[in-house]
């Protein structure tokens, strides 16, 4: 009878029906549904009834819950609006300035300098998938603030990432300038070749192969084959040190303008998967963080540090926003956009916590803070941003009218 519970069945039917109560929560309380996905997810984990714990079952199925939502989301955009230089700026500031103020934050509380260094690479985080989902909901995708929004996190990927090797080599005294600048090339290069060979080798073949009397045939096969090579790109960006969803939202844009006739739809074949398997990863959010472990020692430090998170992001992302050309409600779209540090900055916890390099007090504090940082951007996206009148923009992507 236990093997029953713990079988794969059983415990995929579980979180789908958990992932159903976050849709009724959510609807109660009228907020965006990652937000009653995650409350959920709190609820049954260990936080409070303990019914689900993060095992590595839930851990898989969240991971490609995130890598068929950016490949989803990759389907709304063009690698022109990621390579726009406002989006380069609004990254590499909002790197910046976050650092300095977790580093700053940890300092001012007392921690030895690794951990502090550590503390600052993970408030330089974002995770697009929290943000990503939300405009999709809201049926926001294709504004300014979106697009800016998205690009600058494809970028800040690679910042962080190179923060990352960086911190590491710092508090492991072996700083490299070489090392840097090959973890440099290889993310870059990643991202080039892999946008490349999608628009102008894989995307044209798709055509093509749409024509056949085989895909008549098996209409099927197109969008199988543009799954797998979904899965690919996000297990190449891993391979180079990147996040797998950022090679997943890659494989979307390169399939944005395919045109198939015969064949199933890609777009839509991947929505009904990123139903299923999205939930579960907002779920899972909610499932790792374990309120228990907040002790009164870090409960002043967690508050303080999701306090700077969000503001040093709406500072360093808001600020080159704004002067890049969007109106100010925009720009803080932007800078509560790039906010939630959701599975990214978790991630970065737990490599300093198995490194030695944080302890398990920071760790925590860093989990729930990026928990709490996840669930404030839908909250008040919903709530204030997108109420009333909304900035309008010349072809070229400046400002004309601002909103209210």
């Amino acid at each position: 009878m236990e093997s029953l519970f713990t079988s794969p069945e059983f415990q995929m039917s579980l979180l789908l029906f958990v992932a159903l109560g976050g849709y009724l929560i959510a609807s109660r309380i009228n907020q965006s549904a990652v937000i009653g996905l995650i409350l959920v997810g709190l609820l049954v984990g260990p936080s409070v009834l303990g019914w689900i714990t993060y095992t590595d079952f839930v851990r898989s199925l969240a991971h490609l819950g995130a890598v068929i939502l950016l490949f989803v989301i990759g389907f709304e955009f063009n690698m022109k609006d990621i390579l726009h230089p406002r989006n380069f700026a609004i990254a590499a500031i909002g790197v910046i300035v976050p650092w300095i103020g977790g580093w700053w934050l940890a300092v001012l509380f007392g921690f030895d300098s690794a951990s502090a260094i550590f503390v600052g690479t993970a408030c330089t985080a974002t995770s697009i998938a929290i943000t990503a989902n939300v405009l999709k909901e809201l049926g926001k995708l294709q504004t300014e603030a979106a697009k800016a929004i998205i690009g600058a996190a494809v970028i800040d990927d690679i910042l962080a990432l190179l923060v990352l090797a960086i911190s590491m080599d710092v508090v492991g005294g072996s700083f490299s300038y070489l090392g840097i600048a090959v973890v440099t090339v290889k993310a870059i290069a990643f991202i080039v070749i892999a946008a490349a060979f999608g628009l102008l080798v894989v995307s044209k073949f798709l055509v093509r192969l749409d024509a056949t009397s085989f895909v008549r045939k098996y209409p099927e096969f197109i969008f199988i084959f543009a799954m797998m090579l979904a899965f690919l790109y996000a297990m190449l960006a891993e391979l180079v040190g990147l996040s797998a969803i950022v090679g997943a939202f890659i494989a979307g844009v390169s399939f944005k303008d395919v045109e198939l006739h015969q064949s199933h739809s890609l777009k839509e074949g991947a929505e009904y998967l990123q139903i299923i398997f999205a939930s579960i990863f907002f779920v899972s959010l909610g499932i790792i963080a374990d309120l228990h472990q907040v002790t009164p020692e870090i409960i002043l430090f967690l508050v303080a540090l999701t306090l700077v998170a969000i503001i040093t992001k709406v500072i360093g992302c808001g600020i080159p926003a704004k002067l890049g050309g969007l109106c100010g409600k925009d720009s803080l779209i932007v800078g509560f956009g790039m906010a939630p540090r959701g599975e990214v900055a978790m991630i970065v916890a737990l490599i300093g916590l198995e490194a030695g390099i944080i302890g398990q007090g920071v760790y925590v504090a860093l989990v729930l803070m990026s928990l709490l940082t996840t669930i404030i951007t839908p909250i008040v996206y919903r709530n204030w941003f997108y109420k009333g009148e909304y900035c309008t923009y010349d072809d070229k992507g400046a400002c004309i009218t601002e909103g209210r």
